[in-house]
């Protein structure tokens, strides 16, 4: 299957692009983008990969699936498009940024910047249904996805992995720990975020391990 995906990602999940589940999942997205309204844009569908090669990952974090409402999504967990107003889980994540970082809250919700330096925005589930959350779950993408982690941790040493919310900490169970660092915390969500995502320390604490294996730190 001709799989438009940045040609490294390509190369790394090769073995799924024939698989049943694989082939199920295109026909059934495919068929939704033709006979209902969907999110991201089907260019943006793989653009979390696109915009950060299998080898130039430093940083996973790992949402659950896309913003489901008119012109959020773009492609990578948690971001919006240059000129969106910001969701609030993201004002949140930007609050514990300038908290715990010191540089001041961005007016750009897009994080391709963090993206190019290296911080794989990704979400279990690829594409949604516009105003329907979670509409996508359970026709494939988790497989595909849990591919991406697993083939991370196995092909990769040194990397960061950050979970928020029971959802992404659940999938801490692809990941060695004795190779690579694991943070989890409460969800940004404003329903979560005051029971322990807010003091995470997640950005600081992430920079100060790729330092400590001879890594760029993320200017956040």
């Amino acid at each position: 299957m001709n799989v438009k995906i940045e040609p490294s990602w390509h190369s790394v999940l090769a073995s799924e692009w024939e698989k049943p589940y694989f082939e199920r999942l295109t026909d059934f997205v495919r068929n939704e983008y033709r006979t209902t309204t969907v999110y991201p844009p089907a260019r943006n569908i793989f653009a979390a990969f696109d915009a950060c090669p299998f080898n130039d990952v430093k940083v996973v974090i790992l949402g659950q699936d896309p913003y489901h409402g008119p012109g959020q999504a773009n492609g990578l967990c948690f971001s919006v498009a240059d000129g969106v107003a910001l969701p609030r889980s993201l004002v949140n994540i930007f609050k514990e940024v300038s908290d715990d970082t010191g540089v001041p809250m961005p007016e750009s919700g897009d994080l391709t910047r963090w993206a190019r330096q290296g911080v794989l925005l990704l979400n279990a589930t690829l594409t949604v249904r516009a105003h329907n959350a979670g509409s996508h779950q359970g026709f494939g993408w988790e497989t595909l996805t849990d591919t991406v982690i697993s083939r991370l941790n196995e092909q990769r040493s040194g990397l960061v992995f950050i979970l928020w919310g029971n959802f992404a900490c659940r999938k801490s169970q692809l990941i060695d720990s004795s190779r690579h660092l694991v943070l989890q915390s409460a969800h940004p969500s404003p329903l979560s975020a005051s029971r322990g995502f807010f003091g995470n320390h997640h950005f600081t604490r992430a920079n100060d391990y790729l330092v400590a294996q001879g890594k760029t730190p993320i200017a956040w």
